[in-house]
């Protein structure tokens, strides 16, 4: 665990060198530590950033901790910060990956059950309650779109309210991928328009699922290809969603937020670097 925690500030130190980024020398805990504490609490203690603080100071990782409400205070103001560097680490990993495939889909984080959503504080609106049609419930909450190499590591991400379709999530991530790169998803990411604009602009081809009734069948081998890959995407997505807790404890919305970005970016770090 310590040397994980040491390998987590030693990547986002020298990320934060690489973007040039600088801050005021007289703080007691510079924003490397800020993170790789709210990191480390997504990594080892289901967000938890009061037990992450004790651990840091406990172990002399991080000797002028902050107490908990300044520390909250500074974890709210590097949030862009934190979304800056996970995409920096997926630029890397994309240009160090050896595979032009990507894989696309959706997950849903609720926020609270059902039957506490009008007691819910955080945020109430109704495009936060969505359907969750493989188990056949609503949920209120976020979903979460997320683009993954072939070998199941989040490189880009998105959080779109509960009702939001896929397409309309699709439009939102950067996909800041090479040309060539071909991206699968399920028959939900289906829009001609998209498909058509990506393959002429960015030379990115989008292999979506086929229904029925869709003007573009594919030919049975591009068929069994998109049906082998679907597979393997629920698996990789599984892994992903297991290491989330059961529910993800926050006072503001926003904070909700940078938590779950926090457990992305700490899957991304396991899985590549660490």
């Amino acid at each position: 665990m310590l040397n994980e925690i040491i390998a987590i500030y030693a990547i986002t130190d020298d990320l934060l060198k690489a973007i040039g980024h600088h801050e005021d020398s007289r703080r007691e805990m510079n924003d490397a530590e800020i993170i790789t504490t709210a990191i480390t609490a997504a990594m080892f203690f289901n967000g938890n950033h009061s037990k992450a603080c004790s651990y840091m100071k406990d172990h002399k990782l991080i000797s002028n901790m902050l107490e908990k409400s300044r520390f909250n205070r500074r974890l709210h103001s590097v949030s862009m910060l934190i979304n800056d560097l996970f995409h920096q680490v997926g630029m890397v990993l994309k240009e160090i990956s050896d595979s032009t495939e990507y894989l696309l889909d959706s997950f849903p984080v609720p926020i609270c059950d059902n039957i506490r959503i009008f007691n819910v504080k955080i945020i109430q609106s109704a495009q936060y309650r969505g359907y969750i049609a493989s188990k056949k419930r609503y949920f209120y909450g976020v979903r979460v779109q997320l683009l993954t190499t072939k070998n199941g590591i989040p490189v880009e991400f998105v959080f779109m309210p509960a009702s939001a379709n896929d397409v309309r999530a699709l439009n939102a991530l950067p996909l800041n991928l090479p040309p060539g790169s071909e991206l699968y998803g399920d028959s939900a990411y289906t829009d001609y328009n998209i498909e058509d604009d990506l393959e002429q602009t960015s030379q990115i081809s989008l292999k979506v699922m086929r229904k029925k009734n869709s003007k573009r069948q594919d030919p049975p081998w591009n068929q069994y290809i998109k049906q082998h890959t679907r597979h393997y995407i629920e698996t990789v997505f599984n892994s992903i969603t297991c290491v989330f807790p059961k529910s993800i404890h926050a006072v503001t919305y926003e904070g909700f937020l940078l938590k779950l970005q926090a457990f992305i970016f700490s899957f991304t770090l396991q899985q590549a670097f660490i």
